[in-house]
């Protein structure tokens, strides 16, 4: 049995092998558009390592040959000291689990090739910053540790557990210190310090080879598949334990390399309201899990077409050519390195709501779908999600905080300053708001108890706003000034301090957080919904007064009556 395949337009299996991260690349290639060169490992090697516990025969030979391919392709040397090679090596399941796996980034950055690449760019510090991402990477995934615990070991990075704004690392562009005289001794302690803590954790140290670095990377990514927190999120939602996930290798593309470089993430149009306008966010001078992550401080999509035109425009028509391939809102991760745009993930939008809805019916308006196949894509819970609930107004409000909303809808419930304390305080009963600088995967347990998610950090893309849209949590994030004391179990913003138990509302759309249970309103029906039903009407035939969802039943009956 083969293990590997090379990524490319000619691949031909389904997500169920190749994973549905592996499966949207393969589409970035048919689109003709530029996507680092890569190869995926298939499920059935997950599979087969959870059965036996090691790598299954024949994937060491597969991976040699696969990494001398890209090699040749990008003209480098994995490991080596001149040009060196580096790859990420990221989860891909077959269906969507956001942030639950582990991801490595830099791999193959030696000691001797981290020498090597600061010779070729004559950045040091470039250099030295990309491999303490390796590093706090690696030792997140095979020391099964969180952000937290590994930025508290080096001193970078989230190593509080409070809401001030900080960097994992230090790279380029915004990233603070790049000038500071003992900016090389800093990192150079931070990198000491986390294989130190891997030693202690693992009794093993960091590989210094960057096979054996790949091989234990892959074995991380296998077993993070059976994590507490995975199994949780496939609880959740319904989802086989016994899937397995693909590993995905690709060439990497540094956003910290230089001014002209950064990460972002990007939907074609606004997955709020539905509006057809990009939406996004972007890291200058910073590496895609800073976005993910949600520790570094995000801008809005738009200050990319002001910083870097060039790579706007690529992007723009990236935009415009997947979703001219789903007919449907598309979301896509990107790196652009020195000006050079490259896309990393793909998938479609996935909106809910009012978004939904208005996307299905423009869609239809401007016949790149039909009107029957826009009924079709609105299920009765679009429906219901479209009467989201807000906070009435503000003026009545007692506002603790105000960030950006992340997902719809309104959670009322007692302040958790901690993922176990949202369990057990939900175990006793009471509804939860999980409150944290930041959430990571580690924080899963915590999001499945609590009503809502607030964080002081992030945005729209952040790993909190992901989870909180996949499981229709109520979110907010990004609160500026928020200041989060797990220890003490208390949240500061503007001056006022709040604790463990302490009952808030918030307001998914709007962004605010209210302190006390204030009047809440659902959202009026809007021009798009008016005429998405009226084209129920019309398709049933039925003109008479009856519910939304009513109407909306009796349209999908009769398409399903006559074969649509």
């Amino acid at each position: 049995m083969r293990w590997v395949r090379t990524i490319s337009a000619q691949v031909e299996e389904a997500a169920e092998t190749l994973g549905g991260k592996a499966l949207g690349l393969v589409l970035l290639h048919r689109l003709g558009l530029p996507v680092p060169a890569g190869f995926v490992i298939t499920t059935q090697a997950c599979r087969a390592f959870l059965r036996d516990g090691r790598l299954p025969d024949g994937l060491d030979d597969e991976l040699a040959t696969a990494i001398a391919d890209l090699e040749l392709t990008a003209g480098r040397a994995f490991g080596g000291p001149r040009r060196p090679l580096a790859v990420s090596v990221r989860s891909g399941a077959g269906v969507s689990m956001p942030g639950m796996m582990s991801t490595i980034l830099n791999l193959g950055l030696t000691a001797e090739a981290t020498a090597g690449l600061a010779v070729e760019t004559g950045d040091r510090p470039f250099a030295l910053n990309s491999r303490l991402r390796f590093l706090s990477s690696f030792a997140s995934a095979v020391a099964n540790a969180d952000a937290g615990g590994v930025g508290n070991a080096s001193g970078v990075g989230n190593a509080s557990d409070t809401g001030d704004t900080g960097d994992a690392g230090v790279g380029h562009g915004e990233d603070p210190g790049r000038g500071a005289k003992d900016e090389e001794t800093r990192l150079a302690d931070a990198m000491k310090a986390i294989e130190e803590f891997v030693g202690q954790r693992c009794g093993q140290p960091i590989p210094d080879d960057a096979t054996r670095q790949l091989a234990s990377a892959v074995e991380a990514v296998f077993s993070s598949w059976d994590t507490p927190r995975a199994r949780t999120y496939r609880a959740l939602h319904d989802i086989p334990h016994d899937l397995g996930t693909a590993v995905i290798v690709q060439t990497m593309v540094f956003g910290n390399r230089d001014d002209h470089s950064g990460t972002g993430v990007a939907f074609s149009r606004d997955p709020n309201t539905g509006e057809n306008i990009p939406f996004g966010e972007v890291l200058f001078g910073h590496q895609g899990e800073d976005v993910v992550s949600g520790r570094s401080t995000t801008r809005p999509l738009r200050e990319l077409a002001e910083r870097e035109p060039a790579v706007w425009a690529e992007l723009l028509d990236a935009l415009n050519r997947i979703e001219g391939h789903y007919r449907d809102a598309c979301y896509i991760e990107f790196t652009f390195q020195a000006g050079e745009l490259w896309v990393l993930q793909v998938r479609p939008g996935r909106f809910v709501g009012g978004a939904a809805v208005r996307v299905a019916t423009e869609l239809a308006e401007e016949r790149v779908i039909g009107r029957h196949e826009a009924l079709l894509r609105i299920s009765p819970r679009h429906l219901r999600q479209v009467r989201t609930p807000r906070i009435a107004s503000s003026e009545e409000a007692d506002v603790f905080a105000r960030g950006l909303g992340a997902c719809p809808g309104v959670a009322v419930g007692h302040v958790a300053t901690t993922a176990d304390r949202a369990v057990r305080m939900a175990q006793g009963g009471a509804l939860v708001v999980l409150v944290r600088p930041e959430t990571s995967p580690h924080d899963m347990h915590g999001l499945a108890a609590a009503t809502g998610i607030v964080t002081a950090r992030g945005g729209p893309a952040s790993h909190a706003a992901v989870v909180a849209r996949a499981m229709e949590r109520p979110a907010v994030v990004g609160i500026a000034g928020l200041t989060v004391d797990a220890g003490n179990g208390t949240v500061t913003a503007g001056g006022r301090t709040i604790g463990d138990g302490t009952l808030i509302t918030i307001d998914g759309t709007s962004g605010a957080v209210v302190l006390g249970r204030p009047r809440i309103v659902a959202n009026s029906a809007d021009e798009h919904l008016h005429r998405l039903l009226a084209w129920a009407d019309d398709t049933s035939g039925d003109h008479s007064q009856r519910g939304e969802t009513q109407r909306l039943e009796a349209a999908h009956a009769a398409l399903r009556a006559s074969g649509a």
